[in-house]
């Protein structure tokens, strides 16, 4: 039993297929999932095996080791894993964030050395913009770069970053430029794995997002050539950063659609199997209404992101209207999870139940990306 799908214009039958493959993948990893959800962190077996399948990097192109398709397969592969409620895979950061900041910015030389080690999941890829006294106010960052021989030395931190624990490539958000504000900031990218003064903080406890590997970074006199400047120009990060932070945002409400999606198929088939004084509570009015809330809810937000797809698809979508569907869409993502949960009664709140997991998984949506308020800021600025 589940809502009407419908499957919108953008959608080839080579994206149906994917989307597919990738839920069956997806599917199958959920023998691990409790232990994941325990030990905080996805093993990276499962990376190197969604690498093989071609489900990293979908939509870079085959010259740099990606698939060669285009953003709606990135959209099948995150759809695939909301249905599968593996929200906790970072894979929409790897390939839908990390990847396009390189494709887009990179030289050659950069795109043909991480872009294919990207796409085999040989390399699991982060962006560090956050640090713990800066949120949403990224010219306010204080880590810095200071040029010394070839090198740049990096000193500062980072928190709140996904795929903190395993990643090998991270783009760091840094001052090169401390007296300049937003236009000091570049984008420099480390490789791990060769960096002394690199260092992983905590593995961060959260409310949701359990098996997501969320941490701190530390960087200590970190040394990492000045080739690894993103691009080849100091003072072009925040630049670099508007041009993709609208990608982001459609990502975060396309997330926030599947788990709809999810959430309201698992409460339809609950609450015809649940029974309460006599009869399925389905058959209470409140239920059938609740949910048709929902379903409405449901079919504006999938609208909104379906258009966005589409614009996104012709290089058209603007930083107001990519900050009004995040806001937009995380809002109501929250609220019918909480509609959801609630017809599920005490169990809903129970962990064992899905229902509780898509809840916890859906606060922070309306948080990273950019907290809604900003999104709000940002959309009134253009009118």
């Amino acid at each position: 039993m589940s809502i009407e799908h419908f499957t919108p214009k953008w959608m080839t039958e080579e994206h149906q297929m994917v989307q597919e493959s990738a839920y069956k993948m997806f599917q199958s990893w959920d023998e691990h999932d409790e232990r994941w959800l325990e030990e905080g962190v996805i093993d990276r077996a499962a990376w190197e095996e969604a690498g093989e399948m071609g489900f990293l990097c979908a939509s870079m192109p085959e010259e740099y080791g990606g698939g060669g398709g285009d953003f709606g397969h990135e959209a099948a592969i995150l759809y695939a894993q909301a249905q599968a409620n593996q929200a906790g895979f970072g894979g929409l950061i790897h390939s839908g964030i990390v990847a396009p900041y390189i494709l887009h910015h990179g030289t050659e030389e950069q795109k043909k050395e991480w872009l294919s080690k990207m796409a085999t999941g040989e390399y699991i890829a982060a962006i560090a913009m956050t640090e713990p006294g800066t949120g949403s106010d990224l010219q306010n960052i204080q880590t810095y770069a200071v040029k010394d021989g070839d090198d740049y030395i990096i000193n500062g931190s980072k928190t709140f970053i996904t795929n903190g624990q395993l990643a090998n490539l991270v783009i760091i958000a840094c001052k090169t430029d401390r007296e300049k504000g937003a236009q000091g900031v570049s984008l420099i990218v480390v490789e791990t794995d060769k960096t002394e003064g690199f260092g992983r903080g905590r593995n961060l406890k959260k409310v949701g997002l359990a098996s997501q590997d969320t941490s701190e970074l530390h960087f200590t006199n970190m040394r990492v050539p000045q080739k690894n400047l993103l691009g080849t120009m100091e003072g072009m990060g925040f630049f670099q950063l508007m041009q993709e932070l609208p990608r982001e945002r459609l990502i975060i409400g396309l997330t926030g659609v599947g788990a709809m999606r999810l959430a309201i198929d698992l409460t339809i088939e609950y609450t015809k199997e649940r029974e309460a004084f006599g009869k399925p509570i389905w058959k209470f009015q409140n239920t059938r209404f609740k949910l048709a809330e929902c379903y409405a809810d449901y079919l504006a937000c999938r609208a909104m992101t379906d258009a966005a797809v589409e614009a996104i698809l012709e290089n058209k979508l603007s930083v107001p209207h990519a900050s009004l569907i995040k806001y937009y869409v995380t809002e109501k993502q929250c609220r019918v999870m909480d509609e959801c949960l609630q017809l599920f009664g005490g169990y809903g709140y129970m962990t064992e139940y899905p229902i509780a997991r898509l809840y916890a998984d859906s606060r922070v949506q309306k948080i990273y990306g950019g907290t809604n308020e900003i999104m709000k800021e940002l959309a009134s600025r253009f009118m």
